[in-house]
């Protein structure tokens, strides 16, 4: 009867026991990540090494800037990066977007056929240059432009993803692009691409990619961003520290050569701050967005961009 009492009990001990891991794994939250296929969006997949007990990291990559912005609209994903302008397309919009940290600054780049004879912006003029609209290179270009004295009118526009750039250059589709790393690198690898310049002289400067958040996440889940962002900054600054690690993740997940990311790498500074500076420039690139008519009105400013959150990073 002894052995029979201690066997029952210990059955309805395991019972308990398996209960409670279940439990324990039907806790761990899953926060739904959306980046780009870009080495200046490599960052989530660094998120794991930095995700606290209860949490769980879903990374799930786009294609465009438009495809990570209706994510983060349609609540497909908790947070998306992708560029300013797609962000300010859709906050511009009435949608409920909100950049709540930066992602990456640099890793554009004018690249040119090395048999086109482009050597300036000016060299543009005639030429089919790839651009992705909607995107921050082509209110970048835009800009580039008009200081050299010249419109897109001056130029032949071309439709071009940033993961075809290379490729519609090497096939001579375009006779120039502004892309975004590692596209630039690889066209320079393969010799059949130069730079033109790093667009950066501009008042947007070096300010590029963001990550947001769905209004109703602000609102509702505060906890849930502070969580995240913390996660966000110990990754970025981890893939900072260590460029070998950077490096090898952009082989791993981008499929790229790695004296190609090795090249590409100086050119992207992955961040996650949100200064005075930074909304400045945020703020011109939004009436560089209006001037060109390709908003209607500026988005508020104050919602719009709520550097609140990472103000509690330490």
């Amino acid at each position: 009867m002894s052995n029979r009492r201690t066997f029952i009990a210990s059955l309805i001990a395991a019972s308990f026991a398996v209960g409670g891991m279940s439990s324990a794994f039907a806790a761990d939250q899953v926060i739904k990540v959306g980046t780009l296929k870009l080495m200046h969006g490599i960052t989530p997949y660094f998120y794991d090494k930095f995700t606290p007990p209860g949490y769980k990291i879903e990374v799930i990559p786009f294609e465009t800037p438009t495809d990570g912005k209706n994510a983060v609209v349609t609540k497909s994903v908790d947070f998306g990066t992708y560029g300013l302008a797609a962000a300010t397309l859709g906050a511009a919009a009435g949608e409920p977007v909100v950049v709540i940290a930066a992602q990456c600054n640099r890793g554009m780049a004018v690249v040119a056929r090395t048999d086109s004879g482009i050597d300036s912006i000016k060299g543009l003029k005639g030429k089919r240059v790839g651009i992705l609209p909607g995107s921050t290179q082509e209110v970048v270009i835009l800009d580039r432009l008009k200081q050299e004295g010249m419109t897109v009118k001056d130029i032949t526009p071309v439709r071009v993803s940033f993961s075809e750039m290379a490729s519609a250059l090497e096939r001579g589709d375009v006779d120039a692009y502004v892309g975004a790393e590692p596209g630039p690198s690889i066209s320079v690898g393969k010799g059949i691409g130069k730079i033109v310049e790093y667009p950066y002289t501009t008042p947007t400067g070096t300010v590029n990619m963001v990550m947001t958040a769905h209004a109703d996440t602000i609102k509702a889940k505060p906890e849930l961003i502070k969580v995240f962002l913390k996660i966000h900054q110990q990754a970025t600054d981890y893939v900072m520290a260590n460029r070998a690690a950077f490096v090898d993740m952009s082989v791993q997940k981008l499929g790229l050569p790695a004296k190609t990311a090795e090249l590409a790498a100086p050119n992207v500074e992955l961040t996650w701050k949100l200064d005075d500076d930074w909304s400045k420039r945020a703020q011109y690139y939004g009436s560089q967005m209006l001037d060109k008519k390709q908003i209607r009105r500026l988005p508020d400013y104050s919602t719009f961009i709520d550097a609140s959150f990472v103000k509690q990073v330490k």
